[in-house]
């Protein structure tokens, strides 16, 4: 047991008492609105995730609700946020409740488990919110207050410091408040142990916050560094017809954007120019279902959209055509689908461009 746990605990329960937030999901313990924000709040600030709750609280009241609508719907609702399977995970969570649950949510710990999307810290945020279940959660904000104040060098995202952060976490909650203790000191690390230039001259913790106290702040945690990240050349022909029709494709396969829409892609291994679009074989291949009358590149410039493991150098080409063999919609009703935002972008500046 670490030292100094009852100071932790209350020092956080008052700075808490004064300075939380009020959020929506905090007036409730029904388990679908924590669940729906705490997959929401997943790799997403709240400042971002806020309007995008409310608008899925408002679509989908009850589980049953979310669970009936179309897969589309959800992933139109969640355009912009990222992390798309969140949003696959959640509508299929949802529909496991409503039809084989009764629209119960599991009251455990390790009945949360079992949802698909729903991993340690989800299962433990719902379980000490809404059962009072002291289960401690672990996230990049908990990670980061209890590396600095215990003074803790082992890297959060290594195996070892997954099992020692987790262990500490248990060992400090809060076993008659866990909920409270639990979003206060996510709260805390969200809003005051900041990874860059927090304020620890004023902070609560700074007369024992071993960090502070050796010149580590800016060292902590530590983190092992990721995999290279890969760079890929995303081309999208942006069909425009006569009549105002053009082509979304949905992707199936896996990885990233599974379900989204986007315009046809012919990826390549570099920036390529007109003629070197035209001799791949992809294009080739692409032309054969169209009868092409012009080409032309609408951002001379690349758009990088950066994942988490890839950056994407993405460029659009205006290919105006006569004839397409192949399913189309107007273009008029693209805003419709479900798309990347780095295709959302595209529309949204193409439209204003057309008028």
């Amino acid at each position: 047991m670490p030292k100094n746990t009852t100071f932790f605990r209350n020092k956080l329960a008052v700075w808490y008492l004064d300075n939380k937030r009020e959020l929506p999901w905090r007036k409730t313990k029904d388990p679908y609105f924590v669940w729906l924000s705490e997959i929401i709040l997943q790799q997403t600030r709240v400042a971002q995730g806020l309007p995008y709750y409310l608008a899925f609280v408002e679509a989908f009241p009850t589980v049953f609700d979310l669970a009936a609508a179309p897969q589309e719907k959800v992933l139109k609702l969640w355009q912009g946020l990222g992390y798309y399977s969140r949003a696959r995970n959640l509508h299929v969570s949802a529909q496991y409740v409503s039809k084989n649950l009764n629209g119960i949510f599991p009251t455990s710990y390790k009945g949360l488990l079992e949802l698909k999307g729903v991993g340690d810290y989800t299962a433990s945020a719902i379980a000490s919110i809404c059962f009072n279940d002291p289960e401690a959660v672990v996230d990049g904000n908990v990670y980061r207050v209890l590396s600095r104040v215990f003074g803790i060098a082992i890297p959060i995202n290594s195996t070892a410091g997954k099992k020692e952060f987790k262990k500490l976490a248990q060992q400090l909650i809060d076993r008659e408040q866990p909920g409270t203790y639990n979003q206060a000191l996510m709260e805390f690390g969200a809003r005051y142990c900041v990874p860059q230039n927090p304020q620890c001259e004023t902070c609560i913790f700074n007369e024992r916050c071993e960090a502070y106290k050796k010149d580590l702040v800016s060292t902590l945690p530590v983190k092992l560094k990721k995999s290279k990240v890969r760079k890929r050349y995303f081309n999208y022909m942006v069909l425009l017809s006569e009549n105002g029709e053009t082509v979304l494709n949905q992707r199936t396969a896996k990885g990233i954007w599974r379900q989204l829409y986007e315009f046809p892609l012919i990826e390549s291994d570099k920036e390529v120019s007109e003629n070197e679009l035209i001799a791949l074989e992809p294009f080739q291949s692409f032309s054969e279902k169209i009868e092409i009358n012009s080409i032309s590149l609408y951002n001379e410039t690349s758009v990088v959209h950066k994942l988490s493991h890839q950056h994407l150098f993405t460029r659009f080409w205006i290919v105006e055509v006569s004839e397409i063999k192949q399913k189309t919609i107007p273009f008029s009703e693209i805003e419709q689908y479900a798309v990347p935002v780095l295709i959302e972008n595209f529309i949204s500046n193409f439209s204003v461009f057309k008028n």
